[in-house]
């Protein structure tokens, strides 16, 4: 288990003052209003920064972040993924689960087949969709839906589907 999770990714500079623009990467953007600090991870070095506003913009969240202070500041973060710790992670429902927790699981069809290992979760507004690879790389696309993921063992790190008819 990760001990930080990804909640956002920076996109781009808002405004001269140094504000960022965010893509929130969470089911629930209001989230960052509760946030007193996040990570930035610009794949070169982890950085901790406070949070010293949030707004809201269409489905972006603009962030005032501690330590950048103008448009060439916050450039430097573009493309930076905004991770927080786990313990400030918002309680799970059931049958919900953080991505980077499941990722590797193998995937086992309910008729006993080895399918592969979950290797990818691709976010919609519909629903996830579980992409599993064999060992031939072959990809299998399976939508999350409680038609199609039967289970899901956090202790034996195994999923059980079902295969909708014409999924492989």
């Amino acid at each position: 288990m990760e001990d930080r999770l990804r909640v956002g990714v920076i996109t781009s500079p808002h405004g001269i003052h140094g504000e960022v623009k965010i893509f929130p990467t969470t089911d629930d953007p209001s989230r960052f209003k509760l946030l007193k600090k996040v990570y930035i991870d610009n794949k070169k070095e982890i950085i901790e920064m406070e949070i010293s506003g949030i707004k809201f913009f269409k489905n972006m969240v603009i962030a005032c972040l501690s330590g950048i202070e103008d448009r060439n500041g916050a450039e430097k973060f573009r493309s930076a993924d905004i991770l927080i710790d786990r313990e400030d992670a918002l309680p799970l429902g059931e049958d919900e689960y953080y991505i980077c927790d499941i990722i590797g699981f193998d995937v086992i069809s309910d008729e006993g087949e080895n399918l592969g290992k979950l290797d990818d979760v691709l976010t919609s507004n519909a629903n996830d969709v579980y992409v599993v690879k064999n060992e031939n790389k072959r990809e299998i696309l399976i939508p999350s839906t409680k038609e199609c993921i039967l289970s899901v063992d956090m202790n034996s790190k195994k999923i059980v589907v079902h295969l909708l008819k014409g999924m492989i």
